[in-house]
């Protein structure tokens, strides 16, 4: 994919997504010893950075495809996201959805107009069930991370950050899917001469880290995390350019998760949801690397069911 492709795209999708927010805290590159610029994609439109993506992938499809509609399978995020674009453009979404999912995001959901059917909570089920639809309704599969349209639009998050900061050493961003890592690691590549890209992960769904130890797509036996949004796995799509432009994949634990998220709460003042956090807590997990860098940290998302919360506020 081109810098031209993903010009494109940004152009494309402009009017349906918002450009959001870079915030800075000097306790936080006190704390990192670094400066740090959060891009707020929690400030996006269904509160994730996931509505580029969808919203990207629908525009691409035929007349004939959107008459359709569109299926998905998601926790929560880009089921979110796909039922509000889907609803922005006129076409019918129906969202496969983990029996454990968040109630805040099975809500938000059916705020958007989509149209949940609940499966079991493995990656298995989610696919067998989104097939099944596919092929009763004739509606076009969207994968949430495994898809070229998709991974574009994600990546226009890290290539709005770019645009107002050209000069970061380090783009840092939660690897789940790979979607949004694969999107920012294209950005970088197009639009940056000297920044490297890195990922946090869970070591409870580490499967990116050891994909890249060993060069193929790994699985993940468990996805015990409390980063609900990252448990899923890579694909042949974005394997391959998160193998060729992403530097280190950095694991943590679920306490350093809980802390990183409670610090940005109390700090900040910004909701962010744990997978959010998985990146933030890779930066204070090894902040030595980071020394004296500039470091940009997409926050990809804030939707988190505040019933729930792993720390009291």
């Amino acid at each position: 994919m081109t810098k031209q492709n993903l010009n494109d795209c940004y152009q494309r999708i402009a009017p349906y997504i918002h450009k959001t927010p870079v915030l800075t805290s000097s306790l936080v590159n006190e704390l990192v010893g670094a400066e740090v610029f959060f891009k707020c994609e929690n400030f996006q439109k269904t509160g994730a950075y996931k509505m580029r993506g969808a919203t990207n992938a629908i525009m691409q499809l035929s007349d004939e495809q959107r008459v359709k509609g569109v299926v998905t399978h998601s926790s929560g995020n880009f089921a979110q996201a796909l039922s509000k674009a889907a609803q922005s453009l006129g076409v019918k979404a129906t969202i496969v959805m983990p029996s454990n999912s968040p109630i805040a995001k099975k809500e938000g959901v059916k705020t958007y107009g989509g149209n949940i059917i609940e499966c079991e909570p493995t990656i298995e089920a989610r696919q067998s069930t989104a097939d099944k639809i596919v092929e009763e309704t004739g509606g076009t599969f969207i994968h949430p991370s495994n898809d070229l349209d998709v991974i574009l639009g994600q990546g226009t998050a890290c290539y709005e950050l770019l645009q107002d900061y050209p000069n970061l050493d380090v783009v840092a961003c939660p690897v789940g899917g790979g979607g949004l890592i694969a999107g920012s690691a294209l950005a970088v590549h197009h639009f940056s001469d000297n920044t490297i890209v890195i990922g946090g992960e869970p070591f409870e769904a580490d499967d990116a880290y050891r994909s890249l130890i060993s060069g193929k797509i790994e699985s993940n036996t468990t996805t015990n995390t409390i980063a609900d949004g990252l448990r899923t796995q890579l694909g042949h799509h974005n394997f391959p350019i998160i193998k060729d432009n992403v530097n280190e994949i950095i694991r943590v634990t679920e306490e350093d998760i809980i802390e990183a998220m409670r610090f940005i709460w109390e700090r900040m003042k910004i909701i962010i949801e744990p997978s959010s956090a998985v990146t933030f807590a890779a930066i204070l997990r090894e902040k030595n690397k980071f020394k004296g860098k500039k470091i940009g940290v997409i926050i990809s998302g804030g939707n988190v069911d505040v019933t729930n919360l792993p720390f009291n506020i």
